[in-house]
């Protein structure tokens, strides 16, 4: 049973705004009891939707902000416009105040890890956080990081990487000893660009609590290989949108061939058991969610354009990881990599905040 815990929306993000956010918090209410809700945005345009869910209405509080970020804000123009007003800088700001133990949002994906840069910081020794997402594979799911936080890290960013995605698998996955791969162009040591290898190179030497299994290509993602993927954010956005399409696409041939004639309709009917299994497989909404990882708090990025069943598995990552303390297994975790380009990775990080200050002063 989940110990109670305190959910922080945004109730005006995403593609379709409170339709989505109250519906999929009506279904991850009956999937947590226990869980309660902190729900931002505007009353006038969210209480014709909470009327219609009143199990909602009954485990949250609804804290009214005529401001929203929209899905085109530049970064830089949600934090001018949406500081400590809007309904996403409000339900960040509830985690640090700790009204909250998670904030999930369908909002601008920019805007919403500044924000969370911003008001959460990055924990010590973290020099850029990480988006983090379940991906389902062969054998059940692997969590693939980074998906599109941070373009272009370094050889110890990667390594940073691999050691908060192994602590989230932990969590996430149940996995007492997770198997972490760098993604790249081959297997073999001489392949991939420089950083990768470099990464490679330092995990193998750092001598970290880690079980590392080495290179894996794109085609181990779908396999599930290691339990966890390493990789940069513009390739693993990339990669996550490709598989997404291709989810899509492979559902779109399905039903084509399905209604082509009276005879492969009869054989959708004595095989319905198995396309149920399949579609549900394919469903993006059923690994919905990617949390930040490397902030001093929870952040869970649902995607923008999901429903409210995708949004409840957005809800139910957040209740996972919030009841799991993640946040403390990743401080614990990081201590490990203190000795290791320790100096040069506390003063990048210090730098990294007082940046971010000196650009919103």
């Amino acid at each position: 049973m989940t110990r109670s815990l305190t959910i922080a929306l945004d109730g005006m993000g995403g593609d379709h705004g409170p339709e989505t956010v109250i519906g999929g918090a009506d279904i991850a209410s009956i999937r947590h009891p226990d869980v309660r809700f902190l729900i931002f945005g505007d009353e006038a345009k969210m209480r014709p939707v909470l009327d219609r869910h009143p199990r909602v209405t009954a485990v949250s509080e609804i804290v009214h902000t005529d401001v929203s970020i929209a899905m085109d804000d530049k970064p830089s123009q949600a934090l001018r416009r949406g500081r400590k007003t809007s309904s996403m800088w409000l339900a960040i700001d509830a985690v640090k105040t700790g009204k909250a133990q998670a904030a999930v949002s369908a909002g601008n994906t920019g805007a919403l890890m500044a924000m969370s840069k911003v008001i959460l910081k990055t924990m010590p020794h973290v020099e850029r956080p990480a988006l983090a997402a379940l991906w389902p594979t062969m054998r059940g799911e692997s969590v693939v990081l980074d998906v599109g936080a941070t373009i272009g890290p370094d050889a110890f960013q990667l390594v940073q990487f691999a050691v908060m995605g192994e602590a989230y698998a932990r969590v996430i996955l149940g996995v007492e000893r997770p198997t972490v791969g760098l993604l790249n162009i081959g297997e073999e040591e001489v392949k991939g660009t420089e950083q990768v290898k470099d990464a490679a190179q330092m995990l193998r030497e750092a001598k970290l609590p880690i079980q590392f299994h080495g290179f894996v290509e794109g085609d181990d993602l779908g396999k599930g290989t290691v339990d966890v993927i390493v990789t940069d954010g513009f390739t693993g956005n990339i990669a996550l949108k490709t598989a997404e399409g291709t989810a899509r696409q492979v559902a779109d041939y399905l039903r084509a061939a399905i209604s082509r004639s009276w005879l492969s309709k009869l054989g959708y009917v004595l095989a319905s058991g198995a396309f149920k299994v399949l579609a549900k497989k394919l469903d993006p909404r059923s690994s919905n969610g990617a949390l930040f990882l490397g902030l001093n708090g929870l952040v869970v990025k649902s995607h923008g354009g999901t429903d409210a069943l995708g949004f409840a598995s957005a809800i139910d990552v957040a209740v996972d990881v919030a009841s799991a303390d993640l946040v403390k297994k990743i401080v614990a975790d990081m201590e490990a990599l203190s000795g290791f380009q320790a100096a040069a990775g506390r003063a990048r990080n210090q730098n990294n905040n007082e940046e971010i200050e000196a650009a919103l002063s």
